[in-house]
Formats: C-alpha cells, structure tokens, sequence
C-alpha cells in the first residue's frame, strides 16, 4: 500500500483535502498581522478620534471572526470512515471529525450504530458496528489491537466479514497503523463471535475488500487486485473498492487491473464502469520513480469526436493502480501521444495523483 495514501496517526493535524485527483494539495490563508491603535490618537480632534475607533474596532472584529474561522479548521481532520451503503458494500466516506491524539480510536467510535456518526450518516449508508460497543485501541510496531466490549457480538452475521474489512481498512489509513489484530473483552478473537469467520494472526488490506471471487474457479491460482468501481446514483457517485481474483496466467498486475475496470462490475452488482470494454494498452507499462505510464488505444476516451478522458475513467483508473505497492501517480498517452483533455475540460499534462482522501462528496 503506497504511504502517501495514509494519514499521520500522532499529528493529526487538519488538512484541506483536494476534491479532484488531478490537484491534491494544502490550502491555508495568511496569518493576519496584529493591529495596534494610533500612537498619537491623543493628539487627534474628537472626530478624528471617533473614526480611528471605529476603524481599529471593525478590524478587531474582522480579525476574530477569521481567527475563529481558522481555530474552527484547526480542530478538525478529515478522516476515512468505512460505513456499508445500501447495496451492502464497504465504502469510504471522509469526514471531519474533531481533533484528537487518539484519532485510531475515535475513527472506530465513529462506526458504531447510534454513535457521533449519526448525524453525519449520507443517504443510503448505514454504520457498522452494533450499538454501544466500546473499544480501546494499542498501536505497537505498526499493529493496531482493538478490544472490543461484549456488544461488539451482537452484529448481524452477514455483517461480519464487512466489519472486518470496515475496520480493518479504517485504522490502515493511518501511517502508523499497517496492521491489525481483534480482542473481545480482553480476549485475542482466532474467529468472529458470531458466524466464526476466521481472523488469524492479524489482518491488513491485503486480505481485500468487498472481494468478488466469481469467475475464479481455482482459487490457488489466482492473485487479488483491487479496483475501484462508480457506486451511488446520479449526482451522488462514489468510488467503490472491489479486490477481485485475477487468473496467474502470465498477465502483470497492471494489466489485471485495467483488464477488469473494462470487463466492468457485472451485472446485478450495482456499479458501474466507464471503461469501454475494448480498452486495449498498446505498450507495455512503464514505471519510473512511483509513476506508471501508460499508452491506450482510443476506447479510452469517453467522447471520440471530441477525444476527451471521462472523469469517472481517469479516477476509477488511478484509485485502482495507487493501490499497488510502488506506484503513486500515472500518466496517461493515447496512441504515443500526450496532452489528453478531461471531459471537464482540465488538461491531463501532468501526471496524475491520488488525494489524500476518497469520497469527500465533491466527485
């Protein structure tokens, strides 16, 4: 899993996150300079006077609303919550949630049914975890143990494997967190509570999510990748991850990904893809200092009069390939040639980054 996809776990400090791929960055105003009253204001006539008042007054005032403002920024960070939407997939939403040093533990607080997260709730998305339920969180050498408090038992069994990958991918955005190990009450879990899905040792994201195994007829020899798919309706998308199993039949796994965004989700599923299913790469895949280029034929435009890249294709491509190890941007040509124009308009000259956080709700 790349680093620059996750979140500092002790600094926590708020950031402005990015709301399109292709411009990630940091927004902050400058720091506003102290104002102090006229020197000779004794001096001044009695009108004169007035208005220096009123002046250092308004911009007194001006500067505590935009210190109040700034204060407001500071006490919170975005932050990854995997919540199940109506369909039953595990889906991260960013929200703002209050600053805190145990930021791991109060993301979990934030998945509980009936908590904080309530009222934060988008339509069509539920919480995971039963209500009530407590936990305390010890991060040691990258290991996150959580121990829950008895109502964690109480879920829906066929809940259980999406609170697994809920919590699972929930703490492993944070860059101190790369793995994670389950308690009940004090007791290390070998298997869930309920249905007895067995854990293991620890779990990571390696172990996937929303996994989607059809097709797969002999387990043993395939691998998993995960690709991000459009889930939601019109006007309210989102992104939605899906670790697949791929055939070990000489296929890289960038190819692997590529070949399943166009193959799409499948049918009944409820999500879509723009890919057009006869993208092709016409060369093979070059990586260089963490950014893949990559050479398509022209299916990859979504409009060919106009030869524009959709949105959608440029984001599902790039959640999808910034979830292989190594690989942190990706350039895109079409037939040898760079230079691509979205279909908003925005020019593709630089390569593509992943933001700091998915589904702010500004997609």
């Amino acid at each position: 899993m790349s680093k620059n996809r996750k979140t500092t776990l002790v600094t926590a400090s708020a950031l402005a996150t990015a709301v399109l791929l292709s411009g990630c960055g940091l927004f902050g105003g400058e720091e506003k300079k102290q104002i102090d009253p006229p020197q000779n204001a004794s001096y001044l006539e009695e009108s004169e006077m007035e208005m220096v008042e009123e002046s250092v007054g308004a911009e007194t005032e001006t500067k505590t609303e935009t210190e109040g403002t700034e204060e407001a920024v500071e006490t919170t960070v975005p932050t990854e919550l995997y919540l199940i939407d109506k369909n039953g997939y595990v889906v991260s939403q960013t929200m703002d949630l209050p600053k805190t040093e145990g930021v791991a533990k109060q993301a979990l607080e934030y998945l509980v049914e009936n908590g904080p997260v309530s009222q934060l709730l988008p339509n069509d998305f539920r919480a995971v975890l039963p209500a009530d339920t407590e936990m305390t969180v010890n991060v040691k050498d990258g290991t996150a143990t959580v121990d829950f408090s008895n109502e964690f038992a109480t879920y829906k069994e066929e809940d259980e494997q999406r609170i697994l990958e809920s919590v699972t991918w929930t703490l492993t955005q944070f860059d101190a967190i790369d793995k994670v190990k389950i308690q009940l009450n004090g007791k290390e879990l070998d298997s869930m509570p309920v249905g007895g899905t067995p854990i293991g040792d620890e779990l990571t994201r390696a172990d996937g999510i929303n996994l989607n195994t059809t097709g797969a007829v002999d387990i043993t020899n395939t691998s998993p990748v995960t690709v991000y798919y459009i889930g939601g309706e019109a006007e309210n998308y989102y992104y939605v991850p899906v670790t697949k199993r791929v055939n070990n039949d000489g296929v890289n796994e960038i190819e692997a990904t590529i070949n399943e965004l166009a193959a799409g989700p499948g049918h009944g599923t409820g999500l879509l893809s723009q890919f057009q299913s006869d993208v092709k790469l016409l060369a093979d895949p070059k990586i260089e200092d963490g950014k893949v280029t990559l050479d398509f034929n022209e299916s990859i435009y979504g409009s060919f009069e106009e030869k524009l890249v959709s949105e959608h294709v440029l984001n599902t491509l790039v959640l999808s390939l910034t979830e292989q190890k190594g690989i942190e941007s990706v350039a895109v040509t079409v037939n040898g040639e760079a230079g691509l124009k979205t279909e908003e308009g925005a020019d593709l000259t630089e390569p593509v980054t992943r933001p700091q956080k998915v589904n702010t709700g500004s997609f």
